[in-house]
């Protein structure tokens, strides 16, 4: 226990640069204590201490502002940086060395029965309030751009953004023609929405040379009676 103790600690200096000291995780981290608090809500859940998990699990939450279920699955190395206001559901599964970030939902639609909410595979990034939603899987080593809305699989070593995401980048390669990384990319809703302001922006210029000609046509038609 003391040694997976120690592991968690150790993750969190391994790849927070503010971690200044081994007692600093471990008295002052959020992310860490949703950990642990979960670790023991989820052993009470196996063994069918339902109430009693719930409570420890809610309590973890009064004191961390993280929400985890006691029948979530949280792998070895998962690390919570900030970790404010995140929820993980109940059938929610996270592999091996994942990252979560402030906000991310590991949720449901309110549509499944039984596994209702999402597996994400090892080493998953996924980014400040990113929302992932349904019981489908996030392939190994993939990453979720900050508030994302993953409606739908992302297959293993692939980038999401958007609302709802789409995969801009597989295997290391570019799916659209620009550059980006979790934090700087190319929003297709944003895009889209560029797009119909531009089109209607033509559409109104088109509308006041009609009506410019429709004004003059019924002026050159007055004047005749005029004279």
């Amino acid at each position: 226990m003391f040694d997976r103790l120690r592991e968690d600690v150790r993750t969190i200096q391994e790849r927070d640069p503010a971690a200044r000291s081994f007692f600093e995780v471990m008295l002052l981290y959020s992310g860490l204590h949703a950990l642990w608090y979960h670790r023991l809500a989820h052993w009470l859940y196996g063994h069918k201490r339902f109430g009693l998990a719930r409570f420890i699990s809610q309590w973890g939450r009064l004191w961390t502002g993280i929400e985890i279920h006691p029948g979530a699955q949280i792998g070895r190395g998962v690390f919570i940086d900030h970790g404010s206001g995140i929820v993980i559901g109940e059938t929610a599964q996270v592999g091996d060395f994942c990252t979560l970030y402030q906000g991310v939902t590991l949720g449901g639609t309110g549509k499944d029965k039984g596994k209702r909410h999402p597996t994400l595979g090892k080493n998953v990034l996924v980014g400040s309030g990113a929302k992932i939603l349904g019981p489908f899987t996030v392939g190994d080593n993939s990453k979720i751009a900050a508030n994302a809305v993953v409606l739908k699989e992302v297959p293993p070593n692939c980038t999401a953004v958007g609302v709802p995401a789409t995969i801009v980048r597989r295997n290391g390669e570019k799916v659209t023609n620009q550059d980006m990384d979790v934090i700087h990319f190319p929003d297709p809703t944003s895009r889209k929405i560029s797009m119909l302001l531009l089109k209607i922006d033509q559409l109104e210029h088109k509308v006041e040379e009609l009506e410019r000609r429709e004004t003059r046509r019924q002026f050159l038609e007055k004047q005749p009676r005029e004279q």
